[in-house]
């Protein structure tokens, strides 16, 4: 049996608060002849987090890539649609210019320089900066407040540290620069549970304290609806669903598929292949 195909929530997340990032109608082609992304359009309210969900592969690290105009590196372009940050095209920007602005991407695998220390690594974060000496060392002592595991590491070695330590210090690298948004990639990859917990602990209090808006790219669904506010469902490079987190947690196609959640009519592994779910979103 089919259903319609899902539309916008009645509150999208722009609704409730000014907009920061609109992402309106992008493709993305690699090597002048991949089509990834088709037609992918979102929004993130200032001072929120959202949260792009979806399998290996749908085209989240190239949407975030897409708006911090990382791209290029990979023979990627934005062929059709906008980017705009505070209102203003950002898409023909440099990544550098973007990260001026206040919106910088943490890259999926942390990205550590693991030849220097976790201090020399929060460091590179304020290279951007004309604010001066003093007011770099504030901001580094309230990254070590909030990340209280870089501060007994801050004299090691990065790629001696532990992946959750790498991600701490990826992240704390990100807010030295003082952004307005972060683009988040895959922070739970690799991560015990309980490290994971940490860090969306910390990406909450940043947001409430600090003002920063998210917007994070996630496979581990389950946490990523517990923290955001808002969620877009991508599949194939298409946005197939988006909504509140809560009413995505609770919709019976999200619970099965993505919170491994059945119903009472469980189906076999045989009757969920990906092209059965999107056949049944799309039509």
């Amino acid at each position: 049996m089919t259903t319609a195909a899902p539309s916008l929530s009645d509150v999208a997340p722009a609704a409730a608060a000014e907009t920061i990032l609109a992402v309106n109608n992008i493709e993305v082609v690699y090597d002048h002849v991949i089509l990834v992304l088709k037609g992918v359009s979102l929004t993130v309210p200032k001072g929120g987090i959202v949260a792009i969900l979806g399998a290996n592969g749908a085209g989240k690290t190239t949407t975030l890539k897409a708006i911090s105009n990382l791209l290029h590196a990979e023979r990627g372009e934005v062929t059709k649609g906008t980017v705009e940050f505070e209102g203003q095209r950002v898409d023909k920007l440099t990544p550098n210019d973007l990260v001026r602005r206040g919106c910088i991407q943490v890259m999926e695998g942390r990205h550590c320089f693991g030849h220097l220390t976790i201090d020399e690594n929060l460091l590179t974060g304020a290279f951007t900066r004309r604010d001066g000496n003093a007011a770099i060392k504030r901001d580094m002592d309230m990254i070590y407040d909030y990340f209280p595991r870089l501060r007994q590491r801050k004299g090691s070695m990065a790629g001696y540290t532990s992946g959750g330590e790498q991600q701490m210090c990826a992240i704390g690298r990100a807010m030295m620069s003082r952004p307005k948004m972060i683009l988040l990639d895959e922070p739970s990859m690799g991560l015990a549970p309980q490290v994971v917990e940490e860090i969306f602990e910390i990406v909450r209090t940043l947001n409430e304290k600090e003002g920063v808006s998210f917007l994070l790219a996630e496979q581990n669904t389950n946490i990523a609806l517990r923290y955001a506010t808002y969620g877009y469902i991508l599949e194939t490079g298409r946005v197939v669903m988006d909504g509140a987190a809560d009413a995505l947690r609770e919709n019976e196609d999200v619970k099965e598929f993505y919170l491994g959640v059945a119903g009472a009519d469980r189906k076999s592994f045989r009757d969920v292949k990906s092209y059965k779910r999107r056949k049944r979103w799309l039509a």
